[in-house]
């Protein structure tokens, strides 16, 4: 259902938060894939945070929505969702990436409470989501199941396969959410490999697609709604977003990809982050 002004606020003040704690963590560990965690984050904020059915507390708890982060490389701001939902102490981050730390540059789904999967291998979250959604068919669930993919990602063709048998096995449970920042790490993607018109080719896949803003909350809230509605088949999402989403001098610059900050640069990019919420949430 449509989002109030505030549950609309209630989220901005969380992904002001989270892309707070994403800087905070990069400066805590020595160095992250910073650029796509900053680009992505406003999705999970709402899926954790308002929209999926889950419980903290019972991390396993069978009828639990699932989500997968297939692009495991933006752990640093995955980790930092589920620490703030309640998961495990957020303090507990700042052995992130750390020997012996359970946090490392991709999640350990044997490590960290909530985590539904180990990703970070691109290509292998998609397949792994489509098995979850079958999972719920053939036990008569009702849980749903995310995943979250780079656009880059996309170049590996174990995700077209993954696509086709989910649209065959009419998996209406199963929502893919594409992180379209149109940057990987040798460059923009439609230089590396163009993907373009993707659009068609996920129609062509037999997703039924939603093209949006990434960053605004109420697109974010109907392209979900739109596909929990379908009864025929899986949903993609297009989340066009911005690389670096929040930080100035990080925003669409491919080096950005994965970076360290220093104590002068976290604090440059702390307040970039609030400058770009005040606005909003004067």
């Amino acid at each position: 259902m449509p989002l109030n002004d505030l549950d609309k606020r209630k989220l901005l003040e969380r992904a002001r938060d989270i892309r707070k704690d994403i800087v905070e963590i990069t400066a805590w560990s020595g160095g992250a894939h910073i650029g796509g965690a900053l680009s992505i984050t406003d999705v999970p904020v709402y899926l954790y945070f308002h929209e999926m059915n889950i419980r903290s507390d019972e991390p396993e708890w069978q009828d639990r929505d699932r989500l997968i982060l297939s692009k495991g490389h933006s752990a640093v701001g995955y980790t930092a969702v589920l620490a703030r939902k309640g998961y495990f102490d957020f303090e507990l981050l700042k052995t992130f990436n750390k020997f012996g730390s359970a946090f490392g540059m991709h999640p350990d789904g044997n490590k960290i409470a909530g985590c539904d999967a180990s990703t970070g291998s691109l290509g292998h979250g998609l397949p792994i989501a489509a098995g979850l959604a079958l999972g719920a068919k053939f036990q008569d669930r009702d849980y749903r199941t995310y995943v979250i993919v780079g656009d880059g990602e996309l170049n590996e063709g174990s995700n077209w396969e993954a696509m086709m048998s989910a649209a065959h096995l009419k998996l209406d449970n199963l929502t893919v959410i594409v992180d379209r920042n149109r940057m990987m790490i040798d460059g923009p993607t439609e230089e590396v490999m163009a993907l373009e018109p993707l659009a068609d080719k996920l129609t062509a896949f037999g997703m039924a697609v939603e093209n949006i803003d990434g960053h605004d909350f109420d697109a974010v809230a109907a392209a979900v709604d739109a596909a929990k509605s379908r009864i025929s088949g899986p949903t993609a999402i297009i989340a066009n977003t911005i690389k670096g989403k929040g930080v100035d001098f990080m925003e669409n610059q491919v080096p950005w990809h994965y970076g360290s900050v220093d104590s002068a640069l976290r604090d440059k990019a702390l307040a970039s982050i609030d400058s770009m919420y005040e606005g909003a949430l004067s």
